[in-house]
């Protein structure tokens, strides 16, 4: 056995072929019966030529059909790649190239824009449509649907042995340019973010087997974990297939709902609930608010956060109205994997500039000269991470050269967030510096100030980003979804910051939008903010005369 996703997967299945593994929009199945499908998937993509190497595209929500195609991939020593379902057509057309897609399993309802695509991808071999009831229907003649290509394979587990060397791919987004598909050895990422160090006590599994072992040291218990954010979010793959290591069962939901969310936690026993920061924290929260909204919640014991920014104000209304849960900020990338976590109360969610966490595994922060920045020094530095770490990135070396660096002989990888090192050795997470706002040169990190906006109590959601300004180069500018009813002016949002930010974070702009836009798992979209910036819609009141401030650096009052 190795540390083979596969392998870890099967080991699972021997040892707890009887258990429930998965649940999704009614659908379920056991550990042994998703073993099955999966085999016969795989052979059916064999027949169709996918052999060790190729890379298989999933374009769906969440669904049993998903995971079942992950691990029939992976069974064959093939590579997934996830893909995004909001895309349009020139995001897809990168990214169906970009992959060098082999083949393709899709929903029907993607069909018009699958058949879109087609003539620009001559090394697409194979076309597999999940029916979902759209009316989409086969993209081509020669497509299969899902359950007849289920129905053609072996049950059998018949696969040759497989590598920790094998090859996982996780296309990401981020924030701004086009998505990128970072590669990562079987092994490795299984450390990084598959449960191969223990976030608790910092130790590692040295041998494969002990992931079973964790799982039985419980008896026959076994933890029911949500994870909201979509399968095709790098959190959400590594929620079902961390857990599915140890016998663990998994709900998931199609698409993100606050209501159906607190449904499922009652009606399937949740006890663990993984969100992506306040974009979903926030609805559910108000959702327990909502009139004649009662729910047994007496199963949920812990909330996990990650991937986005998760504000005090926010935790502290999951501990008014759950008082004995545990929640857990989460700190990584796409890229790194888990660079960090926090376990908190309700008596202690107070937040610095942004989310303090642990370090996990083999990460560090350099500073401007690559030296490690000293604990308590107050230095912003750059979080960095060596060991397992990815290969790089597909198809593009030079974006590769740039993030993959070695220091002093030892290679880290090093994607852009900047953090402080406390006193104690924890790190404070500030951002991204790809979105980070230079205001005459004082650098202002958009979470941070998102945080302070969005806890004024006539706010619903906020996204920060920098308008250009003549003056100072850059202006702290905020997007504004207002609570139903309200209508914050910038006097008052800034009146409000200022309790909590330094004045010259404070923001100068404001636009008041309907609706924030989100990716699917709920980070911020700073393209489309950038566009409602330089839009200069009618409803921007922005800062003037002495609020701008005066001298030669941004304004601190």
């Amino acid at each position: 056995m190795e540390f083979n996703l596969a392998d870890l997967f099967e080991a699972a299945v021997d040892a707890f072929g009887a258990r429930e593994y998965l649940v999704a929009d009614g659908e379920r199945r056991t550990y042994a019966e998703m073993e099955a499908r999966a085999n016969r998937l795989a052979h059916h993509l064999a027949a169709h030529g996918i052999s060790p190497g190729d890379h298989v595209g999933i374009y769906a929500y969440n669904s049993v059909e998903w995971v079942e195609t992950a691990w029939a991939v992976f069974k064959l020593r093939a590579v997934w790649i996830n893909i995004n379902y909001r895309y349009v057509e020139d995001e897809l057309r990168y990214l169906f190239a970009n992959a060098d897609l082999s083949a393709l399993v899709h929903q029907a309802e993607f069909t018009p824009r699958v058949r879109a695509l087609l003539d620009g991808l001559p090394g697409l071999r194979h076309l597999v449509t999940i029916d979902d009831g759209s009316g989409g229907g086969l993209p081509t003649d020669a497509a299969v649907d899902f359950e007849e290509a289920m129905a053609s394979g072996n049950p059998e587990r018949d696969f040759a042995p497989r590598s920790g060397d094998d090859r996982y791919i996780l296309y990401t987004g981020g924030t701004t340019g086009m998505p990128k598909g970072v590669v990562w050895r079987h092994e490795d990422v299984f450390y990084a973010l598959g449960g191969g160090v223990d976030a608790m006590t910092n130790t590692r599994v040295e041998r494969p087997e002990e992931m079973v072992e964790k799982g039985t040291a419980g008896g026959d218990a076994q933890i029911v974990f949500l994870p909201i954010a979509p399968l095709m979010h790098g959190a959400t793959q590594w929620a079902v297939m961390g857990q599915s290591f140890v016998g663990n069962r998994i709900v998931l939901m199609a698409r993100f709902d606050p209501h159906a969310v607190w449904r499922l936690v009652e009606e399937e026993r949740i006890n663990s609930l993984m969100i992506t920061g306040d974009a979903m924290g926030k609805p559910l929260i108000e959702a327990l608010d909502d009139p004649g909204a009662t729910y047994d919640l007496s199963s949920l014991y812990a909330v996990v956060s990650s991937a986005a920014l998760f504000s005090a104000p926010v935790k502290d209304e999951f501990f008014r109205h759950l008082p004995n849960i545990l929640i857990t900020d989460a700190v990584g990338s796409s890229e790194s994997g888990n660079n960090g976590m926090a376990i908190l109360g309700k008596d202690n969610t107070a937040m610095k500039s942004g989310p303090t966490v642990s370090v996990l595994g083999t990460t560090v922060v350099f500073d401007e000269q690559m030296r490690p920045v000293e604990p308590g020094s107050g230095v912003i530095g750059k979080i960095a991470r060596h060991g397992n770490i990815p290969v790089g990135y597909y198809n593009d070396p030079e974006k590769t050269a740039e993030v993959f660096v070695t220091v002093d002989g030892t290679r880290y990888v090093m994607p852009g967030d900047f953090a402080t090192v406390e006193a104690d050795g924890s790190i404070t997470l500030l951002g991204r510096g790809s979105v980070c706002i230079n205001s005459g040169g004082e650098k202002i990190f958009p979470e941070e100030v998102e945080s302070a906006v969005r806890s004024h109590p006539d706010v619903f959601d906020a996204i920060v980003v920098g308008a250009p300004d003549d003056r100072w180069g850059q202006r702290v500018a905020a997007i504004v979804a207002p609570r139903a009813g309200r209508a914050p002016t910038l006097e008052q949002i800034q009146d409000h910051c200022r309790t909590s930010i330094a004045g010259y974070k404070v923001p100068r702009q404001l636009h008041v939008v309907g609706t924030i836009e989100r990716s699917p798992s709920g980070k911020p979209d700073y393209r489309w903010a950038a566009d409602v910036i330089s839009g200069e819609p009618d409803d921007v009141t922005a800062g003037s005369g002495a609020d701008a401030g005066a001298g030669t650096s941004p304004p601190r009052t």
